[in-house]
């Protein structure tokens, strides 16, 4: 059970590196959809199964829609130098 949340903890450390890192909205919000669900994974482990589902619908739902009407058609990959260079530097 530990290895499974040390994972989680990790989904969610990277999932908020991929969101601070990407300036396109696309790669941002696939990377906050993998640190809400490993929070919310996270917090059905502690018990609090009702936080976790107000998380999923609201936040995360919330976020989405504001995502889908900030989308760039051009986005740019994590490939590009200046998004390594920034991720790199945020780590």
């Amino acid at each position: 059970m530990i290895e499974f949340l040390l994972f989680l903890g990790l989904c969610f450390v990277l999932g908020g590196l991929a969101v601070a890192s990407n300036p396109s909205p696309y790669y941002g919000a696939l990377g906050l959809v993998v640190a809400a669900v490993a929070g919310c994974g996270w917090l059905v482990s502690l018990g609090v199964s009702f936080v976790s589902l107000v998380l999923v619908m609201v936040y995360l739902g919330g976020m989405l829609v504001v995502f889908v009407y900030s989308v760039d058609p051009y986005p740019e990959a994590w490939a590009n130098l200046g998004v390594v260079g920034y991720g790199l530097g945020i780590g």
